[in-house]
């Protein structure tokens, strides 16, 4: 027997795979990569050394407006380290400047005081001027452009009314935008809720290149890539982390250049073979991504390539706030999988209903699959109508999936689903 460790909420679940059973192990690589600076050197180390860029502190000087854009408690952005070392290069240029910082939180809830203080420490959010970006308050957002989908693209005022605008946040793969950071911190982070849904439609969701680990040819990156542009995002930081949310490497500088260079780095250690098992086993990663279900899919769907035709994926995640947005929640219990996909897929993109992307890819993904979700926080009844079998441990869920796949089923464990980019043969 094999114990394999599996990320949950700010722990760990164990599970017991045979060895005649086990096909392999997908892993990224970050854990291995090796470094002898403190977190704290690497970012600085890339703010002396900017890609495509002129130093922050350089572009600092004579500029009173400053919009810094972070993110938000779903994101494991190292912001206790990145934020301290930000203000203080803008102050470095210019100790005058006005800086606001704003937290991005695309169409999810509004980060409370507590989490905040959790983010960035009592300092910055005792001293500091924060505001928390609201996707559905007409006043804070300003029309801007239409994009290359054809999406129309809104943004939050202070993005238009600053002299600097400087965004941080965190690269890993996305599994459908190709990878998180950069230009993410504009669209989705602080634009209109109008414009999520567009840019998050469900014709773009099903797009060949709308996936983990692809930029080129990825309609949702573009239209991503050119909101950020068009309002001249003039310099962003963005950390790779390991599996223990530790910065391993920062990309400082040109808000393309950067995320490019920084997305080589992720890639060279999250891209793993493919292997195709009848039972597959993920995480989302733990805390914060598992606090719910509507961030599970980003793992899933990395699960899902390892599945064959109908395989059973077993979904780790703790689901300790709730299932997720009202309108997923409403999506996921409103039918079966094909009574939600074929509903979904008839939606035109400039009426998508918030959340309904995730939705989109459960449902897909259900109408070959059976997923398996261990939580300890959601009712098995509730489990069952969202067409997902209830398990309160990893054990249990093999046990499950052995008796629908058979005792000799080959297992694909894939500890943490969100940080592997699976590649095919």
């Amino acid at each position: 027997m094999i114990k394999f460790k599996l990320p949950y909420y700010k722990g760990y679940l164990d599970v017991m795979v045979e060895d005649k059973n086990l096909k392999g192990i997908l892993e990224n690589k970050m854990h291995e990569f090796k470094t002898d600076k403190s977190q704290q050197e690497i970012v600085l180390e890339s703010l002396e050394n900017p890609i495509g860029s002129r130093k922050l502190s350089e572009l600092s000087v004579g500029k009173k407006k400053v919009l810094i854009v972070t993110s938000d408690h779903t994101r494991s952005v190292p912001s206790r380290i990145t934020l301290p070392i930000l203000l203080s290069e803008v102050r470095k240029g210019n100790p005058e400047a006005d800086i606001t910082i704003i937290i991005a939180t695309g169409l999810h809830r509004a980060t409370t005081d507590e989490e905040q203080r959790n983010m960035f420490g009592d300092e910055i959010v005792d001293s500091e001027k924060i505001v928390v970006h609201n996707a559905f308050d007409d006043a804070q957002l300003q029309y801007v452009c239409q994009l290359p989908s054809g999406a129309s693209f809104s943004v939050n005022k202070l993005a238009l009314e600053c002299d600097l605008l400087v965004t941080e946040g965190f690269i890993e793969p996305h599994f459908f935008a190709g990878f998180s950071g950069g230009r993410k911190s504009i669209l989705p982070g602080i634009s209109s809720a109008v414009t999520v849904n567009e840019n998050h439609s469900s014709r773009a969701i099903a797009e060949v290149n709308s996936r983990s680990g692809i930029i080129k040819g990825n309609i949702i990156h573009e239209d991503m890539l050119t909101a950020a542009k068009k309002i001249e995002v003039d310099f962003i930081l963005n950390v790779a982390l390991n599996s223990k949310k530790e910065i391993i490497a920062s990309f400082a500088g040109d808000l393309e250049k950067a995320h490019e260079e920084g997305c080589e780095f992720v890639t060279d250690l999250s891209k793993a073979p493919a292997l195709t098992g009848d039972i597959v086993i993920t995480s989302v990663g733990g805390y914060p991504l598992d606090q719910n279900l509507y961030q599970s899919p980003k793992a899933a769907s990395t699960a899902e390539v390892c599945a064959g035709d109908s395989g059973v994926i077993i979904l780790v995640a703790s689901c300790i706030d709730g299932i997720g947005g009202t309108h997923f929640e409403n999506l996921m219990l409103s039918g079966t999988s094909e009574e939600i996909f074929e509903r979904l897929m008839s939606i035109p993109p400039k009426e998508t209903i918030p959340e309904q992307w995730c939705a989109q890819i459960f449902s897909q993904m259900m109408l070959k699959h059976k997923i398996i979700l261990v939580t300890d926080y959601l009712k098995p009844d509730l489990v069952r109508r969202l067409n997902m079998i209830p398990a309160s441990t990893p054990d249990e869920a093999l046990a499950i999936a052995y008796s629908i796949k058979g005792n000799d089923a080959k297992v694909v464990v894939i500890p943490d689903g969100v940080s592997v980019i699976a590649v095919k043969k």
